[in-house]
């Protein structure tokens, strides 16, 4: 047994639950040995049969029964092939699993096979029926119960857990007992030809897939980043490796300016690039302003709006033109 199940099983009052489920006289007594004189019942217990009835071991435990049992509840009918009892009970919980269709799942043990299984839980005979929701064992019984009192203890659990185990209502609303994840809307083909050309390296083909998107939707949030995105990656490709020094030497050559800017940016020198910018806006005028100004505000269109660094960038460049 893994080490998570012997933490995860270990209960205490779910053992004195059972215990007394054996003294209320609420089903036969349990076996504790093979009788002599039992019947032998046409139908014999130990294989999982069904899409909801599986045969668990001391190494898939974990995977089979406790992580299963965070979406639908899993009861786990511990039995062994000379238990008479036995016998009788499985086949009813195997039936009722079935009938069940996924909002619970019968996980059945092999005591001698599995005997770290049986002491975690504390069984002391068997056949005993141990219910686990959310990791947890919550609810069980011991002795061949009759198919009537199964069933409304099986109803009366999944009612107990419907909403708290996502599972349950996905089966009854004719899933497997797994809550689905939320089905994606299909791609918008306008954006995947794009993202096509981007991966390609084609900006050009890129830039105009987007703009015709824009063209369209001129409020399209999801193209205006994007097509930023593609200009920005186009100049960045084409950067000169020398345009942080040429720029440094000439402040009022504003190509180098912005050159330089871009150079800063593709190399994670956010504040640097914007710093640089807003000081060019301030020194130039006209034109000349209007261009450096557009192009800082292109810049501000790669991040979120909230981003700090442009937030601080957009208040100096109000400052500068103010």
């Amino acid at each position: 047994m893994t080490s998570a199940m012997a933490g995860a099983v270990d209960l205490s009052s779910l053992r004195a639950r059972a215990d007394a489920a054996r003294t209320s006289g609420a089903g036969r007594a349990p076996a504790a040995g093979p009788p002599a004189d039992s019947a032998q019942p046409a139908a014999a217990t130990g294989t999982g049969t069904g899409t909801w009835v599986i045969d668990v071991s001391e190494q898939t435990f974990q995977a089979e029964v406790l992580e299963r049992s965070l979406q639908v509840p899993v009861v786990v009918d511990l039995w062994a092939t000379w238990c008479q009892p036995c016998k009788q009970l499985s086949p009813v919980l195997e039936r009722l699993a079935e009938q069940g269709g996924g909002t619970w799942i019968l996980a059945k043990v092999d005591i001698d096979a599995n005997p770290r299984i049986a002491q975690a839980f504390g069984v002391q005979s068997i056949p005993t029926v141990i219910a686990l929701a959310g990791g947890q064992p919550v609810e069980a019984f011991s002795g061949a119960q009759p198919e009537p009192q199964v069933r409304q203890w099986i109803e009366a659990l999944i009612a107990q857990f419907r909403d708290q185990l996502p599972g349950i209502k996905a089966a009854e609303a004719g899933g497997n007992g797994v809550a689905e994840e939320e089905v994606e809307p299909p791609e918008d083909p306008r954006f995947v030809e794009a993202e096509d050309a981007l991966d390609r390296g084609d900006y050009t083909a890129a830039e105009a897939a987007y703009q015709r998107i824009l063209d369209v939707e001129p409020a399209n949030e999801q193209a205006t980043a994007a097509i930023a995105q593609v200009r920005f990656l186009a100049r960045a490709e084409n950067a000169d490796p020398t345009a942080i020094a040429r720029a440094d030497a000439n402040p009022d050559d504003l190509d180098a300016q912005l050159a330089a800017a871009d150079a800063e940016l593709a190399t994670d020198r956010t504040e640097a690039a914007f710093t640089r910018l807003v000081a060019a806006v301030g020194r130039s005028a006209g034109a000349d302003r209007d261009r450096v100004r557009e192009h800082l505000v292109g810049l501000f269109e790669l991040f979120a709006a909230d981003d700090a660094r442009v937030m601080a960038a957009r208040r100096a460049l109000a400052r500068a033109l103010f």
